[in-house]
């Protein structure tokens, strides 16, 4: 039997029995045209910002009012080419800023597309899964349990469907629906055994057809004034470390500011200069790009992750990623392509394999088993189980006598965490008694037909032996019953054994080498699924998991204690026959340990444990709605290989980020020090809000830029993961920064103070002591480049972002050292042959520095590991 559904196009039998034919639905051209003329099926997003939103932001930056007020002095002062320069270094201030955040708003939009509740459409006569937001007026959709109705429509076809519409109505209960018999005069709200489903309301059973008459504005959630949820940056670790760190050195640089404002008046008597003076001193030491670094590199990571085919839809995800300890997937569809076939049949002692069988040979007794496992399947099917059933029932029914066009559904039994057996009654044409079709997990069709223990057990055995060889094995089973008086339970229909199903799914070729990967980057992977144990431990060794503590069955897990339980996941890596709740308890006996867990999940009843994980992963392909609106993570494509990704991801994230973060504190502390030694030694100052504007536009695009384009590092996946506790500004973060800070700032101090005392003009002094500031700070991006003590390993690595910004930089530092007028503006002198020789042997000086105290630092770092 091919099911009515498959001989009829698809067909959904409604809950008159009547079976309706799916619609074709629009063609993509009218369904474009309908997009472009009523618009996207959103609401309208007042939080999207605009360009002037963006640059009014900025704006409110301490930098930019920082520099504005060094511009208005110089204003004042009747410096006006320093003034011009300030004020031109705000105007390109706000315009990197607003070129920055706008392409961070693009990619927002771009992840709030990947997002948006997903919608089963029919168009040209095809099913094909769209953002929810590109429905339109006229659309037939197809709704299944678990999915978010993604706009306002009416059902021509519904089978048992039941929707929540609480979040409409109020209504604590799911509502039935019925099919529309005719066209409705008008819409209502809530009530039972209407035909109308509404935007935002959430299928919790039963399967429909229906088509779209509202989106967007129109549909009964906007006319209540909802607007979709926006994507927010929720606030995280990472942020609320770098809002105290900026804070606190905030409040010590405009303390020193204040203070030096003061000093400058009593000791040199002017105010004005006085000001600039402290100006420069605070745009120093407030480190106003932490915030801006840390937005760019999440918003970014959540980017690079999507590329991977893992959309982030919280930013904590991201910061979580590098230390996930224990990554808990499904099988199917996950470690497997989820293109199940069945691979074997079996009734009585005869084993038939598919691959050695032409399928429009089956012998009779084998057609009889096919025929009751599709009867007993979904007739419009999603799970590839039943898809399976649905296929080979094409290829192998020709006749009548097993398609059965004139037989209706009328009843269903579904799976319980007690019984993992759904049924169908079916009515024949012609017969006064109805059909039973059952299938399911061996053990349960066994206890159906109340075989005895002999019995039982020789069919478990042979099911024992098929699952051993990778298989899913479904036994069936069927019936007749003679009344409409349907029973509460499938156990009291009186059924027959017809034998077993074996179904294959090949497990997915990049599932090996991922596996590999995470055992070497410390990683436990456990494969908690519903399949049949045997099956879940043949696939978990070809996947490369540790199978030597067997297979825990979801029995075992409920006589388990929490405390059994927590000691039982500390060995075993397979997890078979595991209901949702059970899901649940397996996570949180994980957590219990310290482990940092992620978790895959594709349904309702997986919400939970996808919100207690630290990282819950959703499937896109074949997951709810619901699943993916609890998840952190969702995979696009369903393969374990993109979860190993986005971990490698993670970590490179975090990696650049500590980079970055290192880099700023490193570069602040050589800036301070030569905004301040001038005034402790009396002698004229070095640096001045010009300067250090030019500064800051290096320094803003190599942490927020360069160090974000980094490339991984090559241990990023042999090490074990990181302490989630681990604060990104560590003390040991902070100490190698400022060491490294500091030894910039000895030697540019050094060319200081010797070109004071060797009495060089004060603007020579300047240019070279600035230019030898900036040779720092290209050795300090240099070496922060990688956390392995190799200079050469780390120019080796491919990053053009670094070479644009350093040409760059490099370009206009020649501009301000060589065009009068630029060194006007700067205080500049002319700088000689030997002069440029000073400032590169800075350049040298730092990097060989570094490169030694970080080797040391390495060495030290392994001697007390073997300790």
């Amino acid at each position: 039997m091919t099911s009515a559904a498959n001989q009829q196009g698809g067909a959904i039998h409604s809950d008159s029995a009547h079976e309706s034919a799916i619609p074709r639905g629009f063609s993509e051209a009218e369904a474009a045209a309908r997009l472009k003329s009523e618009g996207f099926n959103e609401l309208p997003q007042s939080s999207r910002r605009t360009l002037l939103r963006i640059a009014l932001e900025v704006c409110e930056e301490p930098m930019f009012q920082l520099l504005i007020a060094a511009g208005s002095v110089y204003l004042l002062l009747g410096s006006f080419g320093e003034a011009i320069v300030l004020l031109a270094s705000a105007a390109i201030t706000v315009t990197v800023a607003i070129v920055q955040e706008s392409r961070t708003e693009r990619v927002l939009e771009a992840l709030r597309d990947l997002s948006s509740p997903r919608a089963l459409v029919v168009r040209d006569g095809v099913r094909k899964r769209i953002a929810g937001r590109e429905v339109v007026r006229g659309d037939t959709i197809i709704l299944t349990d678990g999915d978010r109705v993604p706009a306002d429509a009416i059902l021509t076809v519904s089978h048992d469907l039941q929707a929540d519409e609480s979040l409409l109505t109020g209504e604590s209960v799911p509502v039935r629906k019925t099919a529309a018999r005719d066209t409705p005069s008008s819409t209502r709200l809530g009530g039972d055994d209407l035909p109308f489903v509404f935007s935002g309301s959430l299928i919790v059973r039963g399967q429909g057809v229906a088509e779209v008459y509202a989106t967007g504005s129109a549909t009964e959630i906007g006319k209540i004034g909802t607007t979709l949820i926006d994507i927010r940056e929720e606030p995280t670790p990472l942020r609320a470390q770098t809002r105290r760190l900026v804070r606190v050195l905030a409040t010590v640089g405009i303390s020193i500011s204040v203070v030096t404002i003061i000093l400058y008046r009593l000791l040199r008597g002017s105010w004005l200069d006085g000001l600039l003076a402290g100006i420069a001193l605070a745009m120093s030491i407030i480190p106003e790009e932490f915030p801006l670094v840390l937005t760019i590199f999440l918003v970014m990571g959540a980017w690079r992750i999507s590329k991977a085919r893992v959309l982030a839809r919280r930013s904590a995800a991201i910061e979580t990623l590098g230390a996930a300890s224990v990554l808990c997937t499904d099988k199917t569809g996950t470690l497997t392509l989820n293109q199940m076939s069945i691979a074997a049949l079996r009734v009585g002692d005869e084993l038939l394999l598919m691959a050695a069988m032409e399928p429009r040979h089956l012998p009779d007794k084998f057609r009889t088993l096919l025929e009751y496992g599709i009867l007993a399947s979904e007739i419009d099917p999603f799970d590839p189980l039943e898809k399976a059933f649905h296929a080979l029932g094409q290829q192998s029914f020709s006749t009548a006598e097993h398609i059965h066009l004139d037989w209706s559904l009328v009843h269903e039994y579904g799976l319980t965490p007690q019984l993992f057996v759904m049924s169908h009654v079916w009515k024949a044409a012609g017969q006064r008694d109805y059909i039973v079709a059952a299938k399911g997990a061996p053990e349960s069709i066994g206890e159906l037909c109340h075989l005895d223990s002999a019995e039982l057990g020789k069919m478990l055995q042979a099911a024992d032996q098929m699952a051993s060889q990778g298989m899913r094995v479904l036994g069936v089973a069927r019936a007749v019953f003679p009344g409409t008086a349907w029973p509460q339970s499938q156990r009291d229909f009186d059924f027959e054994f017809l034998g077993l199903a074996g179904l294959a799914d090949p497990i997915r070729p990049t599932v090996p080498q991922a596996v590999r990967e995470c055992r070497e980057a410390g990683i436990a992977v456990v494969m908690v699924t519903g399949d049949y144990p045997v099956t879940a431990r043949a696939i978990a060794e070809q996947a490369g998991l540790d199978v030597s503590g067997g297979a825990i069955t979801g029995e075992q897990v409920a006589r388990m204690t929490d405390t059994e339980l927590g000691e039982c996941v500390q060995s075993a890596a397979i997890f078979a026959r595991i209901t949702p709740d059970q899901k649940l308890r397996i996570v949180n006996a994980f957590k219990a340990n310290g482990a940092v867990v992620a978790m895959t999940g594709d349904g309702v009843n997986d919400a939970p444990s996808l919100k207690a994980a630290h990282i819950g992963v959703a499937m896109g392909g074949r997951g709810t709605d619901v699943a993916r609106e609890a998840a952190a993570l969702v995979l696009l494509d369903d393969d374990f290989g993109s979860i190993v990704k986005a971990i490698r991801l993670g970590r490179r994230i975090y990696d650049n980020l500590r980079k970055a973060m290192g880099y700023l504190l490193s570069v602040h502390v050589p800036i301070t020090g030569l905004a301040l030694l001038p005034l402790f030694l009396g002698w004229p100052l070095v640096l001045s809000p010009v300067h250090i504007a030019f500064l800051e536009l290096v320094i803003d695009p190599v942490s927020s830029i360069v160090f974000e384009a980094e490339v991984e590092e090559g241990d990023v996946m042999r090490r074990r993961p990181r302490d989630p506790g681990m604060p990104l500004f560590s003390p040991a973060l902070i100490g190698r920064s400022l060491l490294q800070g500091t030894v910039v700032l000895m030697l540019t101090a050094g060319v200081f103070m010797g070109s004071m005392l060797h009495r060089m003009p004060e603007e020579e002094v300047r240019a070279l002591t600035f230019a030898s500031l900036v040779a720092g700070n290209f050795g300090l991006v240099l070496v922060n480049r990688s956390f392995t003590p190799s200079i050469h390993a780390a120019l080796g690595r491919p990053n053009r972002a670094l070479w644009i910004v350093l040409g760059s930089a490099v370009l206009l530092l020649a501009i301000t050292l060589t065009v009068p007028s630029a060194m006007t503006v700067f205080h500049f002198g002319d700088l000689h042959a030997h002069d440029l020789m000073v400032v590169l042997a800075v350049a040298a000086a730092t990097v060989s520095i570094l490169e030694l105290l970080k080797g040391v630092s390495s060495s030290v770092s392994r001697r007390s590991q073997r300790i």
